[in-house]
């Protein structure tokens, strides 16, 4: 079913939008999920709740990308649960993405500053759209799926050590891009 149309369930309240939105994205939500928990119980639970919260929310809203609108909640999700269940264990494979980008970005920019959230997303944005094709989807399989190097390389025919690379170098990049947009000044 298309997207517009499932949409268009939830916007009626009709049940079967959980059921149409199930069968068309359940497998990649719980990819998603599972590739930060690494537990199919949680993951489970998580996908089951995304559904619950895609039905609360779309009377709201209405989203343009119905399966990045999925796969963000699917993912916030996994990540509150990740870090209420693993607040002592830094081990997962989500965490060791998180804290690679962190360490790129914790010296040059000021995360938690509400306001410019959505300026930082925007030029987070405008970087990749800058990167070719894959480099853009390493770094996003990596930091947003949170995909394994070993995934990632199978995926995109690429050794280990290639996409490696790819994610340090781009990180750099990333770094200095920020610099040059003022990110990481005490006065922003």
């Amino acid at each position: 079913m298309e997207d517009n149309k499932i949409i268009e369930l939830y916007w009626n309240r009709s049940e079967q939008a959980i059921m149409e939105t199930k069968n068309k994205y359940e497998r990649l939500c719980t990819k998603i999920s599972f590739n930060i928990l690494h537990n199919n119980e949680d993951a489970e639970e998580c996908v089951n709740e995304t559904y619950f919260t895609v039905w609360n929310a779309i009377p709201t809203a209405r989203p343009v990308y119905f399966s990045a609108f999925l796969c963000k909640i699917s993912r916030n999700l996994s990540l509150k649960k990740m870090n209420y269940s693993h607040a002592q264990k830094r081990n997962s494979e989500a965490l060791k993405a998180i804290d690679e980008l962190e360490n790129v970005l914790i010296h040059n920019v000021n995360l938690t500053m509400k306001l410019e959230e959505e300026e930082l997303i925007d030029t987070i944005n405008e970087f990749l759209n800058d990167l070719s094709i894959d480099k853009r989807n390493i770094f996003i399989r990596r930091y947003f799926f949170f995909d394994t190097i070993t995934e990632i390389s199978n995926l995109l025919g690429y050794s280990k050590s290639k996409v490696k690379s790819i994610l340090s170098r781009d990180g750099k990049k990333l770094c200095n891009y920020l610099k040059e947009r003022g990110y990481g000044n005490e006065t922003r």
